[in-house]
């Protein structure tokens, strides 16, 4: 109990900067963007992670909303553009509680008002459709990371989760790096191949950030962090935001998924069919075979482990609330975060490492992504690049 009250304590003073939270998505998909049929004034935790008391029982100062669409979606532009819409009817709706933010500067000026600094990032490539005016678009409304890639490769990037296609980065994805540097974008590299990573950081001239995303050594899960990429955070300047999804934190539950798509799969299904065929099936197999279980414990090792190789300078958290069906025990929903606080006082971090993890470490990546940008906006031109000119295609793989 004690290090519980420390940990709120602690959160009063620095809040959680929090790197992804689903919460326009889940709301498109649940209630077509109604946001009177979903209200976030008021407790929806029978529907949601998210709402605004629990924001505040779990002590976030700073959240970047997601403006996620599926890497399927035919018209991923306009479907990122109403999920930015979402967000800013979130910002008129919630003035009091939500403070719209896109610099450094606002979020300390959020957290002395005590209001939720609300940034936004894309999740995916696919969002600009292999256009760089796109991408200024969208940092022109708010955006400010944008994930190369989400479950797919898009056609110049490679993802963790789909098969390699350019080996990383191709010249137009390094053309996007270089554009996002000069806008004061943050490089998300979440989803993302490790061979995209590694390409990413010898192309970045700012400090890049892993939005959600945990440790490899400690769960081997493609969507996960090697330490030979850990390692280089220190020269990069850059954050890594563990996340929670317990298939990406708990080995047990990586087997488990695999063991039940590999089922579906045996019964003539698609592992991500959600049909109530599939559901049968997949029900079937959860009664003789029971999920596992992640606990607060198993993400404490894995920002015990990123702290012993990137340091804790190079920390954050990145729940990816809202866009995850399951959650671990003790981080059901965004009021956990004090719980694991108190789990990593009990390990012996300090209040001072706290406040890296939570806030400061956030704040100061965004930071200096907007002095680079700065300095490469007095020499260079917006890029006119093309995927055509650069690649050879005409972005259509």
């Amino acid at each position: 109990m004690a290090a519980l009250d420390e940990a709120h304590a602690l959160l009063r003073e620095f809040p959680v900067v929090d790197g992804h939270n689903d919460l326009p998505w889940a709301l498109r998909k649940q209630a077509g963007y109604d946001l009177d049929a979903l209200d976030i004034a008021g407790d929806q935790r029978a529907h949601l992670h998210t709402d605004l008391p629990r924001l505040r029982a779990g002590g976030v100062g700073a959240q970047y909303w997601s403006v996620y669409v599926p890497c399927e979606e035919p018209e991923p532009v306009a479907a990122t553009l109403e999920q930015i819409d979402c967000v800013r009817r979130l910002l008129d709706r919630y003035p009091a509680e939500l403070a719209p933010a896109l610099t450094a500067a606002d979020l300390e000026t959020a957290r002395r008002d005590g209001r939720i600094a609300s940034l936004m990032g894309a999740e995916g490539g696919h969002s600009i459709a292999n256009s760089l005016g796109t991408l200024r678009g969208l940092y022109a409304l708010g955006v400010r990371y944008m994930t190369l890639t989400h479950n797919d490769n898009v056609d110049w990037a490679d993802s963790a989760t789909d098969e390699p296609n350019v080996g990383g980065l191709s010249a137009f994805g390094r053309e996007v790096v270089a554009e996002m540097n000069r806008l004061g974008m943050l490089v998300d590299l979440s989803h993302v191949a490790a061979t995209t990573m590694r390409d990413a950081l010898d192309a970045t001239s700012a400090p890049v950030v892993f939005s959600h995303s945990s440790a490899r050594a400690v769960c081997d899960h493609p969507r996960n962090i090697p330490d030979d990429v850990l390692e280089r955070l220190p020269a990069n300047g850059g954050v890594a935001m563990v996340t929670f999804v317990p298939k990406f934190v708990l080995q047990a539950a990586v087997d488990w998924t695999a063991a039940a798509d590999e089922n579906l799969r045996a019964h003539g299904l698609h592992h991500l069919d959600t049909s109530a065929e599939a559901m049968k099936v997949h029900r079937a197999f959860e009664e003789r075979n029971p999920r596992p279980v992640a606990t607060v414990s198993t993400v404490a090792d894995h920002l015990d482990h990123m702290r012993e190789v990137a340091g804790i300078d190079h920390l954050g958290i990145g729940g990816d609330y809202d866009g995850t069906a399951f959650t671990p025990d003790g981080l059901n929903d965004v009021s956990g975060y004090p719980n694991l606080l108190a789990e990593l006082l009990d390990r012996g971090w300090s209040k001072a490492d706290l406040a890296k993890l939570t806030w400061q470490n956030a704040v100061r990546v965004l930071g200096a992504a907007e002095d680079v940008a700065r300095d490469l906006q007095s020499t260079r031109p917006a890029s006119l690049a093309t995927i055509e000119a650069l690649d050879g295609t005409d972005g259509r793989g």
